[in-house]
């Protein structure tokens, strides 16, 4: 028998018929790649040399993948084929070499294919010479990268930053929206010291902060501490509360992290002794008695078994004794807004404090205002409250809350706002961005652009880097909007005019904006593209997020930390147990090393990415 009746026989039905239609459908596709590559072509010159084959197969995987092509999967399937779905690297070389190898069971003769922009296995090493110029070598047991996002205690604690490293961080980022320039130059000299100490080699990133729309301030409340025993479900006592009276003018921590520190004179508390009685008439004017239980150098821990409210200047007495004082500078409590659907909200240009009964809180983008319009959805603290824009002014949003608790919803001060149905005219790289740079170039081997939408938002970075000698920097560009998923294709073509570029998933933002059901869908997308230019993509946002603050992992994130190995570096952020979560996802990758590199992928129509006008240079 021969090969293609034995093929047919398996496959069913009229086999040359369909062999010759597969080979059709792979001309059409073919001549798809032609024509993509004209549309493309001012993108893909533009494009540095180095870059200019991957532009070519960018252009390619977006060619085919604008039509449907599970069809065609299934049917090359049937005859043992590729079934296309790890075309992403080399799209051209694939379609050649499934379409000589049905020319050869045709015939019985084989076909060899005309050069390709990128063969199989080059496309393979490209990303990983690409991710390695970005973040640093493989590691010696998994191929995915660990980003670490630094706390600020990072700065003044080098043993901390070893003890990351030793135990697999291959990248430090740290966030520029927190802490300083000096801070920053601190953690940069612990990473290297720690690279020296523990063998490794561990790059810094730094995060620029972008322009970032958060609400305004809100009026703070009274400065009082309310000071509470633990009780069991019927209300009786079982821990009496525990309160850190310390020296006001040097403020030694709690003893314990349960404790509230209670602010005193330093010569009252030197004066102070175990089984002291402090008697107060807390803000309600109750009386109320703590005990002192241990008295330490600069502190003493005061114990009651009753509620107190004490507020700064409530006076204390002792028992026994004439020596009051008062309680000094409490933090003030913070406030916030109470909203529930249907509610109306005015979000207003002005950034005056606003008192939490008012009906309107401040946003810090101006922008905003003369960009959104009636309709448009405003979203809130991560998209936890969901609005509807009904009117707009020059200095104020009239917005309609759609979603939130029907018992009330807190929107407090700095919460993010997404407008993901405005296109904001704003550039993604801020002044204070700019100023930012002259640190990285000094200390960063790569810097993350955030909230980029526009190809010229990444020429202006390219421009700002050039103009500070910053040429050997690597840039990441963070994918966190609506807008810049849209434009991705484009924002890649642009960023690849320098030599080392990756993208970061920024699946908090980005979720917001795109709506958590198509996260999953987004996420999958950017992964297949980026493959597709050969570039190396973070999964970033909440890995790990419950192990790092609490010590216990959920089941759900577990699945997704494991996900994250198909990508070429997994961001964790900081937290109380952020090593902890360094050394399980460690594990987690290096086990799912074994099992897959990326993924095979069914390939339906994508109706997300379309060439936009890109001018060469920034504005």
């Amino acid at each position: 028998m021969s090969l293609s009746r034995e093929v047919g026989s398996a496959a069913g039905g009229d086999t040359q018929s369909e062999l010759a239609r597969l080979v059709e459908r792979l001309d059409n596709l073919l001549e798809r790649l032609a024509a993509a590559e004209a549309e493309w072509s001012e993108q893909i010159g533009a494009t540095a040399p180095e870059y200019r084959s991957s532009a070519r197969n960018l252009a390619h995987n977006w060619a085919i993948r604008e039509i449907d092509l599970r069809d065609v999967q299934q049917r090359l399937a049937h005859f043992g084929l590729s079934s296309l779905g790890r075309s992403e690297p080399h799209v051209e070389a694939t379609l050649r070499l499934v379409r000589s190898a049905l020319l050869a069971m045709l015939d019985d003769s084989w076909c060899p294919p005309a050069p390709s922009a990128i063969g199989p296995e080059e496309g393979r090493e490209l990303l990983a010479a690409r991710t390695a110029a970005l973040l640093g070598p493989v590691p010696v047991s998994r191929e995915t990268r660990i980003m670490v996002t630094l706390p600020s205690e990072a700065a003044a604690d080098a043993d901390l930053v070893e003890r990351l490293v030793r135990r697999g961080m291959d990248v430090a980022r740290i966030n520029c929206a927190h802490d300083d320039p000096a801070a920053w130059r601190a953690m940069a000299e612990h990473v290297r010291a720690a690279n020296v100490k523990a063998a490794r080699r561990c790059l810094i990133a730094m995060d620029l902060a972008g322009p970032k729309v958060r609400t305004g301030p809100i009026t703070p409340g009274p400065a009082v501490v309310k000071l509470r025993p633990h009780r069991d479900a019927l209300g009786h006592v079982v821990a009496p509360v525990r309160a850190w009276f310390t020296a006001a003018d040097r403020m030694i921590p709690a003893v314990a992290p349960d404790m509230t520190t209670v602010p005193v004179t330093a010569a009252w508390l030197a004066r102070r002794r175990v089984g002291d009685g402090l008697r107060v008439r807390d803000t309600r004017g109750a009386k109320r008695t703590l005990r002192l239980t241990d008295v330490a150098d600069g502190g003493a821990v005061a114990c009651s078994d009753r509620t107190v409210y004490l507020a700064t200047g409530t006076v204390v007495r002792v028992d026994g004794c004439d020596d009051p004082t008062e309680i000094g500078a409490l933090p003030r409590r913070e406030q916030y807004l109470v909203v529930r659907p249907g509610d109306t909200l005015s979000v207003v240009r002005d950034c005056t404090p606003v008192p939490p009964d008012a009906g309107r809180i401040g946003c810090t983008l101006p922008e905003v205002f003369g960009s959104a319009r009636a309709g448009d959805r405003i979203l809130f603290d991560d998209g936890r409250i969901g609005a509807t824009i009904t009117a707009v002014t020059p200095d104020a949003l009239q917005v309609r809350i759609d979603r939130a608790a029907q018992t009330g919803s807190a929107l407090r001060a700095g919460k993010g706002i997404n407008v993901p149905d405005t296109a904001l005219s704003v550039s993604a790289l801020t002044d204070k961005d700019v100023d930012d740079l002259a640190t990285a170039v000094d200390i960063a081997d790569l810097v993350e652009m955030s909230f980029v939408q526009d190809p010229v938002d990444v020429l202006r970075l390219h421009d700002a880097l050039d103009r500070r000698g910053g040429h050997h920097v690597g840039i990441v560009l963070k994918i966190e909007t609506r807008r810049a998923f849209e434009r991705l294709p484009d924002l890649l073509a642009s960023a690849m005019r320098r030599p080392t570029v990756g993208v970061m998933i920024a699946r908090g933002d980005l979720a917001v904006e795109v709506g958590y059901q198509r996260l999953a869908e987004v996420q999958e997308e950017i992964l297949w593209l980026c493959e597709a230019a050969h570039l190396p993509v973070i999964w970033a946002t909440q890995v790990l997020e419950q192990l790092a603050t609490s010590g216990l992992p959920s089941r759900a994130e577990i699945s997704d930390a494991a996900m994250g190995e198909r990508a070429e570096c997994v961001m964790l952020n900081k937290g109380a147990h952020i090593e902890d979560a360094v050394v399980v996802l460690d594990d987690i990758l290096s086990r799912m090393a074994e099992h897959h590199f990326k993924e095979n992928a069914l390939l339906p129509q994508l109706h997300s990415w379309y060439p936009v006008e890109c001018s060469g240079s920034p504005k």
